[in-house]
């Protein structure tokens, strides 16, 4: 082979390598950023919360509008154009009716700046659990599986959560 041909089959292989390198990076990078979403983490309640200034770490009925959940709240930050909004407010909206005592509020984001500079709301849908008394226990960004909502209320209602069959010999 020539010394042309041969450079040129080193920069096609040169390529292809640079190709298959971008591919892998760009991969790893968007599965590690996709991992989180829709996953809830621990809310402002914990050491972190107590060097922040109250107002910083959970809402009250002021900011929502309309009066806190009994056992809990949800709390679902949207805009107008979030394509995840809807089913996220479809999943929140049937866990609110399914456990008692809990109440789903949705906040227009672009409405309420205030609430979301103060809580750090970066992305919608943003869920928020609060506990009886407004603080946060836990939050997700993205469209959450109903399951880990319930897994999340766990956190704030201690005992079962979803209404089932009276157990055996309980006489009802």
């Amino acid at each position: 082979m020539d010394d042309a041909g041969c450079v040129l089959c080193m920069g096609v292989t040169s390529g292809l390598i640079a190709l298959a390198a971008a591919l892998f990076v760009a991969t790893a990078l968007g599965l590690a950023l996709r991992r989180p979403v829709g996953r809830f983490r621990a809310g402002s309640s914990g050491a972190a919360a107590k060097t922040r200034r109250p107002e910083t770490t959970g809402l009250t009925e002021a900011d929502l509008g309309r009066s806190l959940g009994r056992r809990a709240t949800l709390v679902q930050f949207s805009t107008a154009f979030c394509a995840p909004c809807r089913p996220t407010r479809q999943i929140l909206a049937q866990v609110a009716d399914m456990v008692d005592g809990v109440t789903h509020v949705e906040i227009d984001a672009a409405d309420r700046l205030d609430l979301v500079r103060r809580l750090r709301i970066n992305s919608t849908p943003t869920i928020l659990v609060l506990d009886p008394d407004g603080a946060v226990v836990r939050r997700a960004a993205g469209l959450p599986r109903k399951a880990d909502v319930i897994a999340a209320l766990g956190a704030v209602i201690p005992g079962s959560l979803i209404p089932g069959p009276a157990p055996a010999g309980s006489g009802e």
